[in-house]
């Protein structure tokens, strides 16, 4: 495994960071339009929100997420976590990739929401299911970037099998073998 020099370490995780608090931010941002979306009496507040949640959403949270997946790879490629080794790297891995192909089925409706508030006054209770579900689905996005920034933070321990592997593998090799890989 090669691990990235200090400088371009620390920048990658600068981007990383910068990324996913942004995608964390744009998200509760969109959260907020959503409830409001959901509770505005005044046809022409919906159509705002809805409006304002369809750009947020494509123009914003959808590029962040990729940014943060990518930038999250790089970093456990480029370092000594690896991508496979701890679960507590795995287990973000798989919740930023799903959240990202998610955050692409969740954004049709958002759409759909916005182009049916441009061409029709949307009453109180008009979509309301949808409304809800774009509600719940923020909220839900919500919850599962927080999780990721708690893995990132406690960093749990437990390697994975992969992991386990690797750091017997190292700790049989010969002492010389061992300072010429490093």
């Amino acid at each position: 495994m090669r691990v990235m020099p200090p400088a371009v370490r620390k920048a990658a995780l600068v981007i990383h960071i910068i990324s996913s608090v942004g995608w964390l931010g744009a998200i509760a941002g969109f959260l907020t339009l959503a409830v409001a979306g959901l509770t505005a009496g005044d046809p022409q507040l919906a159509r705002a929100m809805y409006l304002g949640m369809n750009m947020i959403g494509w123009m914003i949270i959808f590029p962040l997420s990729l940014a943060s997946l990518v930038t999250g790879i790089v970093q456990a490629l480029g370092t000594v976590w690896g991508l496979f080794r701890h679960y507590w790297v795995l287990i973000k891995l798989v919740i930023t990739a799903l959240a990202t192909l998610l955050l692409l089925v969740h954004l049709q409706p958002v759409t759909a929401m916005a182009d049916m508030a441009l061409s029709t006054d949307l009453g109180p209770l008009d979509m309301n299911a949808m409304r809800v579900q774009l509600v719940f689905d923020a909220a839900a996005a919500m919850l599962a970037l927080l999780v990721t920034t708690v893995l990132s933070v406690y960093k749990p321990r437990g390697l994975t099998r992969h992991g386990q592997r690797l750091s017997n593998k190292q700790h049989t090799l010969p002492r010389s073998s061992k300072s010429a890989s490093t």
